[in-house]
């Protein structure tokens, strides 16, 4: 899938390449950057920072999301995420991430990452509701 409504996502793409220059990742050298629009209309970025012990690694969305909420509260409400690295790697949010992103996305929101290594960088774009399915139905309220 392209791009999903009417939404521009190369403009967040662009900022998640940017910010995936920063990451600190001496042990895998996978490098990401992942930028979120807001609903008001700031653009948050994020970049990974790993640790010699692999779960201690932050992932480039969770990173973004502590920002956003560092800088807006915690009443604040994603409606786009772009995720990118500098491998050209398919790279969807892991686990932990899509469950970081539920507590504060749209469930219709658009979500950009790489999708396969053809060559050429292919990214898909999905609602958040076919990444992560049932995942306002988990949410408290």
């Amino acid at each position: 899938m392209t791009e999903q409504g009417s939404l521009e996502m190369q403009p967040l793409i662009d900022a998640a390449i940017a910010v995936a220059q920063n990451s600190y990742a001496p042990y895998s050298a996978f490098r990401v950057g992942s930028a979120l629009l807001l609903s008001n209309g700031e653009v948050i970025t994020g970049t990974n920072m790993e640790n010699v012990s692999y779960g201690l690694t932050i992932c480039a969305e969770r990173s973004a999301v502590v920002t956003a909420i560092s800088r807006f509260g915690p009443d604040i409400r994603i409606e786009a995420v772009a995720v990118v690295n500098l491998n050209d790697s398919p790279s969807p949010p892991c686990g932990a991430c899509r469950q970081v992103l539920a507590e504060f996305i749209e469930p219709g929101a658009p979500i950009t990452f790489p999708a396969g290594n053809t060559g050429a960088v292919e990214r898909v774009t999905i609602p958040f509701s076919q990444l992560m399915p049932y995942a306002s139905d988990l949410k408290l309220k």
